[in-house]
């Protein structure tokens, strides 16, 4: 069933601000070519929101672009780190900045597409859900011809999304998404510890603990290779089978 999403919200206040329905965290890291592109393709989308962008120690200038964008857009604010301290130190940091109802994690380069946020957004708001993943693997009727990821990337990233729901007894086609979108009380819940890309299984390991309910629904994707500036290797993928299995038993 359709649900209207809103364009403004005035239900709740934190001081003389509007709390936004959504705040959607960027993660930035070295994302000069792509940054403004995915901030004007976010802000597009018809929903109340703020952008709240996490400068991770950027060397190529990305850093005085995200200022400059705050400083041009209201609904957009700037949060630097002091050095590189790792996505998932970046994704603390802003969801400690976020003030929306919903959040969601939009990675700083152009291979997800926030038009899809009404998708992430449908099962919280029909009360269905309390998390949404955004799964590249499920299929859309909505663009069957889209691109696919890299076939490694893939393999690497179905293998990892098996054997984590082997030890958090979810049912998950994609585990390894950037799009998770979460209602604020759940995601207050959750206390992020992985500095790096291990923060995908601490994420799913920990929620998988909560009694909160996990949907899937199917999103575009553009899967960038190392060409055009994509940061995980294999390592990052032998870090993450460490990290479901420390996340799910020893943490």
């Amino acid at each position: 069933m359709p649900v209207a999403i809103p364009e403004t919200s005035t239900s709740s206040r934190t001081g003389d601000r509007s709390v936004p329905l959504l705040s959607v965290v960027v993660p930035v890291y070295n994302e000069m070519a792509t940054l403004r592109a995915i901030v004007e393709a976010v802000r597009a989308v018809a929903i109340d929101k703020e952008l709240v962008l996490v400068d991770d120690g950027s060397k190529d200038g990305s850093r005085d672009l995200v200022q400059q964008l705050a400083a041009e857009f209201d609904n957009v604010r700037a949060v630097l780190h002091p050095q590189n301290m790792g996505k998932g130190a970046a994704l603390k940091t802003g969801f400690e900045h976020a003030r929306g109802q919903l959040v969601v994690i939009q990675d700083a380069d152009l291979e997800y597409d926030p038009n899809d946020y009404h998708m992430l957004l449908a099962p919280i708001l029909r009360n269905e859900a309390d998390v949404v993943y955004g799964s590249r693997y499920l299929v859309d009727d909505r663009d069957p011809g889209r691109e696919r990821d890299h076939l490694y990337h893939y393999l690497g990233n179905r293998f990892l999304t098996f054997f984590s729901n082997l030890f958090t007894g979810l049912n998950l086609t994609d585990m390894e998404t950037c799009y998770k979108c979460f209602r604020r009380e759940v995601l207050d819940t959750v206390t992020i510890k992985s500095r790096r890309f291990t923060v995908e299984p601490e994420f799913t390991a920990k929620l998988a603990r909560l009694p909160v309910r996990i949907w899937e629904v199917p999103i575009k994707y553009r899967g960038r290779g190392y060409g055009e500036g994509k940061k995980i290797g294999w390592r990052d993928g032998v870090a993450a089978l460490w990290a479901i299995v420390k996340y799910r038993w020893f943490d």
